[in-house]
């Protein structure tokens, strides 16, 4: 998906002068017009003297694009906050929210950079992240997922270590079919695998995967398409399918079953909140867009999407 393009310093940020500086501009410019030295001299004489900095860093893209909010990252969060972004933009008929996927690092990145207004995080900020601020809008879980087809109905974590690890390679191990295993891992990047790795005390290079794929879509694809595949995805995004005709099914973490009800209370092993990151503490139509995605005008929308609001 296209990335958002920056707006460039001059098309982006009008620089004003006082008078007196003015007018020293024109008489530079009009006594020195075949002259590229003196020309020079005076830019760096300007840059140097501080009237540009304040413009090129005191800036975010919301200011600049005529009421236009950029939010990227979380492949997780991005449909339901591009749904949010729709009805935000039905109650403020003047402002355009673009949502971007690319995962979670991409959200903090951008947000970091500016190249976002708003970053998307499907995780808690990191200790080396608190420079940011970062608001909950709801929470989620981490699931495995397993074919439907698959006899298999329960794993226990030292079970799902080996399959990722490749000490256990065929489901006849497991009380399953004589199969070969095909594991699905996550990209680099993405917080649902920074989360598994976190809980199952993993590294990525101790995985041996047959598929790596990116968003949940994907890896819900992928193993609704192969009775032998194995995946983790977004609770959220897995109920959503699994309810809507897509042939997998969720596995129970630690016996507690993988469901809305666990992550609301607190139970599910592998839940995470889905998090809006700015750089700046938020202001503005910004400040505005998190608060509503936070309020409970959007509380059916987050339920649409199997998450658990922040109060119901």
């Amino acid at each position: 998906m296209r990335r958002p393009v920056r707006p460039s310093t001059l098309d982006a940020v009008k620089f004003p002068l006082i008078n007196t500086e003015h007018a020293f501009t024109n008489n530079i410019m009009r006594n020195n017009r075949h002259s590229p030295t003196v020309l020079v001299i005076f830019l760096a004489f300007v840059i140097h003297s501080g009237l540009f900095v304040a413009p090129l860093f005191d800036h975010s893209l919301a200011d600049a694009g005529e009421n236009k909010l950029i939010i990227t990252g979380s492949s997780t969060m991005a449909p339901l906050v591009a749904e949010i972004g729709k009805r935000f933009e039905t109650r403020h008929p003047d402002v355009r929210v673009d949502v971007q996927t690319g995962g979670s690092s991409r959200g903090i990145a951008d947000a970091i950079n500016g190249l976002a207004d708003i970053g998307m995080a499907s995780r808690a900020l990191k200790s080396q992240e608190l420079h940011l601020h970062g608001s909950v809008i709801a929470y989620d879980g981490i699931t495995m997922i397993l074919h439907m087809s698959n006899p298999v109905q329960e794993l226990t974590d030292d079970q799902i270590r080996s399959i990722y690890t490749g000490r256990i390679t065929n489901w006849k191990h497991l009380d399953g079919p004589d199969a070969p295993i095909t594991v699905v891992n996550k990209a680099e990047g993405r917080s649902t695998l920074e989360l598994f790795l976190d809980y199952f005390r993993l590294s990525n290079r101790d995985i041996h995967a047959h598929v790596v794929i990116g968003d949940n879509e994907q890896g819900i694809k992928t193993v609704a398409g192969n009775p032998n595949a194995i995946g983790y995805v977004s609770i959220g995004t897995a109920h959503y399918d699994a309810t809507h005709g897509v042939p997998i099914r969720l596995l129970s973490l630690n016996r507690i079953p993988a469901s809305l009800e666990k992550v609301r209370d607190r139970t599910f092993p592998l839940s995470r909140p889905l998090t809006l990151v700015t750089k700046p503490p938020a202001a503005g139509l910004i400040k505005t867009f998190i608060e509503f995605s936070q309020s409970t005008q959007v509380h059916d929308l987050i339920l649409k999407h199997y998450f658990v609001p922040l109060q119901e």
